[in-house]
């Protein structure tokens, strides 16, 4: 259990890929985390605009208000939210200027909220930008100068980083329910033709699954 290890009192930060992973990879941890006031915050790698047809009217729009709103819901405590402004489905190469300007500014970010852990999504869900996420938390740990320990949440499918399991606590029934229904683009056909989450995606856990990545070295 999480609770009961050396991060028990951690200053968490979540990285996610888009909107709605937060929600369904994180979403117990955010809820606890803030309720202890341990969340230096939630940020996004995209806003998630790919889910639609190009020119979807005000889509980039509504998927970051969903966003705050799914957040609301998952914690009454305010919670610090930044976008990196990557390009949904189209991430920065590691080698490319704007990779390196996202890390030194996430690096910053840990140093500066005095970050201890950080999660991320699994590269194991093969989407590329949560493959990217994740390369990107490893790099802005470096710019960070801190002893940051990175932990992985899977969205897609099963956890593949190598590292010790631990569950969060459970949070109560209905909120993370609740805080997806916040992404209602990603569930109706309200913006249109797009993406839909699969029935089975919306029957989540109470808790989190996260893996501290080569943890224990």
């Amino acid at each position: 259990m999480l609770a009961r290890s050396p991060w028990r009192g951690a200053r968490w930060l979540v990285l996610a890929p888009h909107p709605d992973d937060e929600t369904l990879g994180a979403g117990a941890l955010i809820h606890h985390a803030a309720a202890r006031n341990r969340l230096g915050g939630v940020v996004f790698l995209t806003d998630g605009s790919g889910s639609h047809p190009q020119g979807t009217p005000y889509l980039r729009a509504v998927r970051r208000r969903e966003a705050r709103r799914a957040l609301g819901l998952l914690t009454e405590w305010p919670v610090p939210i930044d976008w990196l402004g990557w390009a949904d489905g189209n991430p920065s190469h590691e080698a490319s200027t704007a990779f390196g300007r996202s890390a030194r500014r996430l690096g910053t970010m840990i140093r500066n909220r005095r970050i201890d852990a950080l999660a991320v999504s699994d590269p194991g869900d093969r989407h590329c930008d949560h493959v990217a996420a994740f390369q990107l938390a490893l790099a802005a740990r470096v710019q960070s100068r801190r002893a940051l320990q990175i932990f992985t949440y899977s969205v897609w499918h099963d956890l593949a980083c190598r590292g010790t399991r631990f569950a969060t606590p459970t949070m109560p029934s209905g909120v993370r329910r609740r805080a997806l229904s916040a992404h209602r683009s990603q569930l109706t056909p309200s913006m249109g033709e797009g993406f839909r989450l699969p029935d089975s995606m919306r029957r989540m856990a109470p808790a989190d699954q996260l893996i501290a990545v080569d943890w224990p070295r």
